[in-house]
């Protein structure tokens, strides 16, 4: 049986399926349903393995014992579909417009799913006795950070633990420049607040008397960098090793258009760390970010109050070999030998994950003990994407965190082959989320090819 990606997909975004909001719970449960009947379909055993929150589907089409086995990830939840009136058409309402189908998960993660769906049925439909196990996840909690994803996996190690991970959860540059990700940053948060009086002031009154919580709180906030924008917590740039130079000519083949990047964002001027432009910046350095800061009166007109809190989040993007754990605490104990004595400090820990980092073969860094099957993924992309995208591919590292992947590394051992199939003009996690029917087209004739050669 031949599965239709496009009408997969049509069925997928249908579903509303999203997992951070307990009113969907039904969509996430149809959304199981379906897919596994398309797995059955095609040939798939199928477990739905529970988990703290939404299942997982683990499909496994095994016939070989000593054959190659590629372990594909993707996930069926997507974001919520707010603010709603953005929206041209329905969001869980496929419509296809021009080269595009829109739809909340179009492209994160439910497009991409559906190009798995279609290459692996169309290949399995020529070559019936393909030698290659293929095992399938698919998690429904990507979108809320994974929490039960590894816990519920561990008892199925034996079953899920593949010579690698190929998973299209990332983007490319253009629909004929395809991008092999092979570095994803890491990210530890921490929230800090600072608490002065026991109560809102008077600014009159006791306004030169005592320290003002927002005043710590942004004389705290400025310590955190240097002036050339590096960061200021000793200890934060211990554990990271130099850029290869291959990976600098990587990006200058990717010949990002600064000017048009900076009119897109609507800035004046880019303030990249020493060394680094704005395009290898978010891709290869270390950032502290803050992501809010509170305190005192925020409704119209004035109320002349020296408030009595203040609060600041605060996010570290993480390169290869930088420990979230260490980050965190260096931050924290940063803050708080930095911090006055007149304020009360207080933290909340949030979430971590960590970076993570795969070489192509042929590299200067390329690890010695490289997994062949995974090696054979890279050269057989290579050869396919020329001849498909007319270029060959182009490897970066990207910005963004996917910490399930290092999670992946960490407990299973298995490094992943991730292609991007999204584009910028996607419109992930926004009103108005679509996929390229071009790339959909192109990802499924390659997937289909790479999984023939790794048989081979």
């Amino acid at each position: 049986m031949i599965l239709d990606s496009l009408t997969v997909l049509k069925d997928l975004i249908r579903f509303p399926s999203v997992s951070a909001d307990p009113a969907f719970n039904q969509g996430l449960a149809d959304t199981r349903d379906y897919l596994e009947s398309q797995l059955k379909a095609i040939g798939f055993d199928v477990e739905v393995v529970n988990t703290s929150g939404h299942p997982i589907i683990l499909a496994e089409h095994l016939v070989y014992p000593d054959a190659p086995e590629v372990v594909i990830y993707g996930h069926y939840d997507v974001q919520p579909p707010d603010p709603i009136d953005l929206w041209k058409s329905a969001p869980f309402e496929p419509e296809i417009r021009g080269d595009r189908i829109y739809g909340r998960g179009a492209a994160d993660n439910k497009g991409p799913v559906s190009v798995y769906l279609g290459a692996i049925s169309e290949l399995l439909n020529e070559q019936p006795d393909l030698r290659l196990n293929i095992v399938i996840i698919l998690e429904g909690e990507e979108e809320v950070g994974s929490p039960g994803f590894i816990p519920a996996l561990k008892p199925y190690a034996e079953r899920v633990t593949g010579d690698f991970v190929f998973a299209c959860d990332t983007g490319s540059l253009t629909p004929d420049q395809l991008t092999v990700t092979t570095g994803l940053r890491g990210i530890a948060c921490v929230e800090f607040r600072l608490e002065g009086a026991s109560q809102d002031l008077h600014s009159g009154i006791y306004g030169g008397a005592i320290l003002n919580p927002l005043h710590a709180l942004t004389d705290l906030c400025h310590s955190l960098h240097n002036a050339d924008g590096t960061i200021n917590i000793p200890g934060f740039y211990d554990s990271i090793e130099g850029i290869e130079q291959w990976e600098r000519d990587e990006l200058t083949r990717a010949s990002q258009n600064l000017d048009e990047l900076k009119s897109f964002l609507g800035v004046n001027e880019f303030s990249p760390p020493p060394g680094l432009n704005a395009a290898e910046a978010p891709r290869l350095a270390p950032t502290l970010e803050f992501n809010g800061i509170g305190g005192g009166y925020q409704g119209k007109g004035s109320k002349t109050v020296i408030p009595s809190k203040a609060f600041a989040k605060i996010s570290c993007r993480l390169v290869a070999n930088q420990d979230p754990d260490r980050i965190q605490a260096l931050l924290m104990e940063t803050i708080e030998d930095r911090c006055p004595k007149q304020m009360r400090l207080s933290f909340e820990v949030e979430h971590i994950g960590r970076p993570y980092l795969v070489v192509p073969p042929g590299k200067p860094n390329t690890p010695s003990g490289m997994n062949p099957v995974l090696a054979n993924a890279f050269e057989s992309n290579e050869k396919h994407a020329a001849a498909i995208f007319g270029k060959k591919p182009i490897y970066l590292r990207e910005g963004g965190s996917i910490p399930i992947i290092a999670d992946i590394k960490q407990v299973f051992g298995m490094d992943t082959f991730m292609v991007g199939l999204y584009l910028p003009e996607d419109g992930m996690h926004a009103p108005n989320e679509s996929f390229s029917l071009t790339m959909m087209s192109k990802g499924q004739t390659l997937i289909k090819n790479i999984l023939a050669d790794l048989s081979n």
